[in-house]
């Protein structure tokens, strides 16, 4: 950030992650803890540089503007997003796809895996995801008699997961502002992919969990009593959320604007990097400008929508546009923790030094910085599952993340510290109760909220210790492929032992 000084603050420098922290912990409410942050942080930092409290709290609105328009690009594809989600919904693609599963889905194992694969194809989004998935979903898997709760489930586990390793989606941006510049954050987020244990695994576990019967603990008990129990048949609701869906939607109204979204956004990022000019390769154009191309991808589906709706008579014109508005204001929240996390992160990485002074106490502690992947995936799950939210989680951690591992000793543990905050972040966000994206799963599947919170939590708790494993071996490997690989194996060692051990107990 050009036009301040870093100050040397010593211990100063962490109280504002540190308040952050704390007060979202006892509030349960993470923008004005994040506000909180930024506020301290800059009073810290004018009383320090000698002009007085007032001047610090003058700064905070002044702080968030720049980082506002810094990050033009991210806000913009974020609220193109949400006009794109929405008005895909109200045209009803996505209930001509419930209509369409309804008629060729024919076996409990087919009706699992048909919402595993709508959520994994789905990526752009969480809220579109749980959004969609469920209310398409519920009436198939009623009549297939597959218990409500393991619905919740799968859309719970199919909607952050594969977000959080997609590189095009709301929350690749999300992760990439955080990083650093637009070129070295989305390069980084791209290679910590294969770091990202928690993700990975649980979308293994989701596929085979539907390729088969197995099951364990809560989760089984609900799927036995589902077989006795005679859901009300609901079909698929014509309201999603209180927006008004048209009745002669098809499936290609979904398919066809996310696979628009996906290409024209490659393609964007490729011209915004200066490829089709030849300054640049390909790989190297797509993450120069890629915030940029995002928006390009974004706009291009929204246009797409609007020729395929409009003419049709899906939507009028004047839904549309409302639908684009509607769309915009959900994004807001999302815009908002982004908004304060970057002030806060800027605040501390380049007025106060948190970043250098945590770096030094951690060398200087004699801890070895091996067990660091697997330190920050706890306090991140911890963190997430307190607050329930994984963006204020890792918009906390991140920058304290990358501050540690900046110096040489730490350097070798970068994107796998990097790929155990967002994992973590992403178990905290997928198990607890106060989530959005739980409360959304639980309405969707048309669940009741505690009964998803506790048959989903010890399959998420499974993957994360095998997680936590595999994070230990990376510390010491410094490389994902072969932790993975043994944690991806220990899994399916551990589903062996459980099926023997259900088996016994059944037997029983």
């Amino acid at each position: 950030m050009e036009g301040y000084e870093m100050l040397q603050v010593g211990w100063l420098s962490i109280l504002p992650p540190l308040l952050a922290i704390i007060l979202a912990l006892l509030t349960k409410e993470v923008y004005s803890s994040l506000l909180v942050g930024v506020a301290s942080g800059l009073i810290i930092y004018s009383c320090s540089a000698g002009t007085g409290i007032l001047e610090g709290i003058f700064m905070v609105p002044k702080m968030m503007a720049e980082q506002i328009g810094e990050n033009g690009f991210m806000i913009l594809f974020l609220s193109l997003l949400g006009a794109v989600v929405a008005v895909v919904t109200m045209a009803g693609g996505s209930r001509a796809y419930g209509n369409w599963a309804s008629k060729k889905i024919k076996s409990p194992a087919g009706a699992k895996t048909c919402t595993a694969a709508l959520g994994l194809l789905i990526f752009i989004d969480d809220y579109f995801n749980c959004l969609t998935v469920g209310t398409v979903m519920q009436p198939v898997t009623d009549k297939f008699k597959i218990a409500r709760e393991k619905l919740a489930y799968l859309i719970d586990a199919t909607a952050a997961p594969i977000c959080i390793i997609s590189p095009i989606s709301s929350w690749a941006v999300a992760v990439a502002g955080q990083l650093g510049t637009e070129t070295d954050g989305f390069a980084a987020f791209v290679q910590a992919i294969p770091y990202n244990f928690y993700a990975l695994l649980t979308i293994i576990m989701v596929l085979f969990l539907c390729l088969t019967k197995f099951d364990f603990g809560p989760m089984k008990k609900a799927e036995l009593e589902a077989k006795t129990k005679d859901y009300e048949d609901t079909g698929v609701s014509d309201e999603i959320q209180g927006i008004h869906v048209s009745p002669n939607g098809r499936v290609m109204d979904l398919v066809i604007p996310i696979v628009v979204l996906v290409i024209c956004s490659i393609l964007g990022m490729a011209y915004a990097g200066g490829y089709f000019t030849g300054e640049m390769g390909f790989i190297e154009a797509i993450g120069e400008q890629p915030t940029f191309g995002l928006s390009l991808g974004a706009f291009a589906a929204l246009v797409v929508a609007a020729v395929m709706y409009l003419p049709r008579k899906l939507l009028t014109f004047r839904d549309f546009m409302a639908g684009c508005v509607s769309g915009v204001k959900s994004m807001v929240p999302a815009i908002m923790i982004l908004t304060f996390a970057w002030s806060l992160s800027s605040t501390c990485r380049y007025m106060l030094g948190t970043g250098p002074f945590v770096s030094g106490v951690v060398e200087s502690s004699g801890v070895p910085l091996s067990i660091l992947p697997a330190f920050v995936f706890l306090i991140a799950a911890f963190l997430s599952f307190s607050m329930g939210t994984a963006w204020g989680t890792f918009g906390i951690l991140l920058p304290i993340v990358i501050s540690i591992c900046s110096g040489d000793a730490g350097a070798p543990y970068m994107l796998s510290a990097m790929g155990a905050t967002l994992a973590g972040s992403v178990y905290g966000d997928h198990c607890s109760p106060i989530s959005d994206t739980t409360i959304l799963s639980s309405t969707g599947a048309k669940c009741d909220h505690l009964k998803h919170v506790s048959t989903q939590l010890p399959y998420t708790t499974f993957v994360a210790a095998i997680c936590f494993v595999g994070y230990l071996l990376v510390g010491i490997m410094k490389s994902p492929w072969i932790p993975l690989l043994c944690s991806t194996a220990l899994m399916f060692l551990c589903f062996f032992l459980l099926s023997k051990f259900e088996g016994k107990k059944q037997a029983e």
